[in-house]
């Protein structure tokens, strides 16, 4: 099952984020994959902003993950580098814990992730549009996607 919607400003996307963000809780995992410059991070800033977080939220494409707090806690990962990599980095303690987590780059750790999770993927149509394709994977998250399509 897919749905898909689509952004035709920024502002369309920091609303769908923000309103993601008010239906997720502790252990929800959210996938992104897109193009570089498709929206990736923009769309996690504003959904960390809807998780109540204050602090600067920037890409953590060094330090592969970055923890920030909110009304929940908050794992920003960026997975590309780890394309060639078998190294076990306790993804259980990240993705099992007391935080949302929103992984770019997902496909990268695919057998790592947890099997229910929300995946998203971000097409740049546009200078400003964006199509987004939701996949979800378990019913929580078909709920959520039917609750983020009203």
């Amino acid at each position: 099952m897919k749905f898909e919607k689509i952004m035709n400003s920024l502002e369309d996307t920091e609303h769908f984020a923000m309103k993601l963000a008010n239906l997720l809780v502790a252990q929800d995992t959210i996938t992104l994959e897109g193009d570089l410059g498709a929206g990736k991070t923009t769309f996690t800033k504003a959904l960390a902003k809807g998780l109540g977080v204050t602090r600067t939220v920037n890409s953590p494409t060094f330090t592969i993950v970055k923890q920030y707090e909110g009304r929940l806690p908050f794992n920003h990962l960026d997975v590309y580098r780890l394309a060639e990599s078998d190294e076990d980095l306790g993804w259980d303690e990240l993705f099992y814990g007391d935080a949302v987590s929103v992984i770019e780059w997902a496909h990268l750790i695919e057998p790592d992730l947890p099997k229910e999770r929300l995946g998203i993927e971000i097409y740049r149509v546009s200078e400003y549009e964006r199509r987004f394709v939701l996949m979800p994977y378990g019913k929580r998250y078909e709920a959520i996607c039917e609750e983020l399509m009203k």
